[in-house]
């Protein structure tokens, strides 16, 4: 059974085309994914990204499991504050990657992945044996996100707070377009900057209806998951399902900046050991050196035509107009500079690993 997102009915009157993703009807396109990149990277769009999960981790022991289940440090996290973070499993994969808000000591919101919901309910259940209080809010909450460069000269008019002062990933409750106690977060996953804006369901019409008029000068344009998934991955940012999964390590994956030692979690022993001594293969971005687009699936191979791994996220970059992509490499094979193939067809398309970000306009 599909579900419906509260402002579905908005997105089909504005012409979206709307595709099943995670369980849920949602608006891949309106106008095109590069005319909708293009306005996110220069002006300013609105995502509905309303399939997204959203638990409530509540009282004393909150952060203990949260602690004990997240493989960043949430104890450096202050009040308003966000980090990255993923749920290692216990086999050296990850259950799910989320971003982690603290509202203070014992009021924590985890964000998670819509497609992930059911089974990160499950696993932070499992783990917890300490008796903090979880609620799963996800079914009550819509999530809009605001993007691009003009995203805080245009949104000004509708809160009382200096949106120019929240950093990135900061985030702030307060008044959003006539609604007290909105989650306003700078925690973007475009890389051209902006705000996410939480608010519960019955609020999400009258929100959508006053950003779109705030933003009616500045360029603002409804935009759909597919350029969503542009955007992202010129900022090389990690899609769970694609890049990561049950068995990627958060190490061999290239997120070691989000696996802090100085605790132990789940698995923590195995992936230190991989921290010190290396993984046998890592997640690498390239750049195709001829015209082409490489596709999830598509083959890696080396210069003797032997397969050694497959594109995770591969299109055509709408802001670079050249073929971009990320994968699994053995660990020999990482380095910048290094050349590779991407099987297109029955083509060998060469292609050179690069370092991230791919798109560097900000």
């Amino acid at each position: 059974m599909i579900k419906e997102i509260t402002l579905s009915n908005i997105h089909k009157d504005l012409g979206a085309k709307m595709v099943p993703f995670a369980g849920y009807n949602m608006p891949v396109s309106y106008e095109g994914v590069n005319l909708e990149h293009k306005t996110v990277r220069e002006n300013i769009g609105v995502f509905d990204v309303s399939h997204m999960g959203e638990f409530l981790v509540l009282g004393p022991n909150a952060l203990e499991l949260i602690q004990k289940v997240t493989s960043n440090d949430a104890s450096k996290l202050l009040d308003n504050q966000a980090q990255y973070s993923c749920f290692p499993n216990a086999t050296g994969g990850i259950v799910d990657d989320l971003i982690v808000y603290r509202i203070n000591n014992e009021k924590w919101l985890l964000v998670v992945n819509a497609s992930n919901i059911q089974k990160d309910w499950d696993w932070i259940n499992s783990q917890n044996e300490i008796g903090a209080e979880l609620k799963n809010i996800s079914e009550d909450y819509s999530l809009l996100a605001i993007q691009g460069p003009k995203a805080v000269q245009a949104m000004q008019s509708l809160t009382s707070i200096d949106l120019s002062a929240i950093k990135f990933y900061h985030f702030q409750i307060a008044d959003f377009a006539g609604i007290e106690n909105i989650i306003i977060s700078a925690t973007g996953y475009t890389g051209s900057g902006g705000f996410e804006i939480y608010c519960k369901n019955n609020d999400a019409k009258q929100i959508w209806e006053e950003v779109i008029k705030a933003g009616s000068n500045f360029g603002i344009k409804p935009i759909g998951l597919a350029a969503r998934d542009t955007l992202r991955l010129e900022m090389g940012y990690c899609l769970y399902g694609n890049d990561i999964n049950d068995s990627t390590s958060p190490i061999e994956a290239g997120l070691g900046w989000i696996t802090k030692f100085s605790k132990k979690f789940t698995n923590s022993e195995n992936l230190l050991r991989q921290k010190e001594h290396g993984t046998q293969r890592r997640l690498v971005a390239f750049v195709l050196d001829e015209r082409g687009i490489p596709r999830q699936g598509y083959a890696i191979v080396d210069n003797q035509g032997t397969k050694i791994g497959e594109v995770t996220s591969g299109t055509m970059a709408p802001s670079l107009s050249k073929g971009i992509g990320m994968g699994y490499v053995p660990n020999d094979l990482k380095s910048i500079g290094t050349k590779i193939y991407i099987q297109i067809r029955k083509k060998l398309m060469p292609a050179t690993i690069v370092k991230l970000p791919f798109y560097k306009g900000i």
